[in-house]
């Protein structure tokens, strides 16, 4: 009878090279997903917006985890590549969606304004009343501002980890994270 290999006790590491070697989705492959796809949806969750396009995203990060497995070069921590593919693959999908909804938004307003006989010159709605919550004031952000600043306030990660993901220095890191957030308070003083 052959024994199967207990895992849980390998370094993420260790456990990438061995899934590499596996040629397939075996049990370092398995192992490793399972490690990670809680965080890799959260950050999804966090940089999408909404549950649905998180789950697309997650989906999309392990299937590239997959098809990249022999990738991993071991430079960096397992989990700061997986979180880098993740960010990616987010940033990537959210540009496509603001492209595609910006197409639909201006389809949605000509054809409400042919159906209401409206003219092109409409009112602004009031800002009075209207609350932001945090998501909402963060969209001011370019999606790589966004992204890093939720990384580093909400997934708590460290400069070091930024700079790696983002390709960046950790001094950059610092200086666009202190950038974005002056152009938050800018942008919304009272907040």
């Amino acid at each position: 009878m052959i024994k199967a290999l207990d895992y849980s006790t390998y370094a993420d590491e260790d456990l990438a090279a061995e899934a590499a070697r596996e040629g397939s989705d075996g049990v370092a492959f398995r192992t490793l997903l399972e490690r990670h796809r809680q965080r890799v949806w959260r950050i999804c969750y966090r940089l999408m917006g909404n549950e649905h396009d998180a789950n697309d995203a997650a989906q999309e990060v392990f299937v590239r985890l997959f098809l990249n497995r022999a990738k991993f070069e071991g430079r960096s921590q397992y989990g700061t590549w997986v979180h880098g593919i993740a960010v990616r693959t987010c940033l990537t999908m959210r540009r496509g969606r603001g492209r595609r909804k910006k197409h639909e938004d201006t389809l949605a307003d000509a054809t409400l304004e042919q159906a209401a006989g409206e003219s092109s010159s409409r009112a602004a709605p009031s800002q009075a009343g209207l609350s932001l919550d945090l998501t909402q004031m963060l969209e001011v952000l370019d999606e790589e501002d966004r992204a890093m600043m939720l990384l580093k306030y909400a997934e708590d990660y460290s400069y070091e980890e930024l700079a790696e993901i983002f390709d960046l220095s950790i001094s950059a890191c610092k200086m666009r994270l202190s950038r974005a957030k002056e152009k938050l308070k800018e942008r919304f003083p009272n907040s």
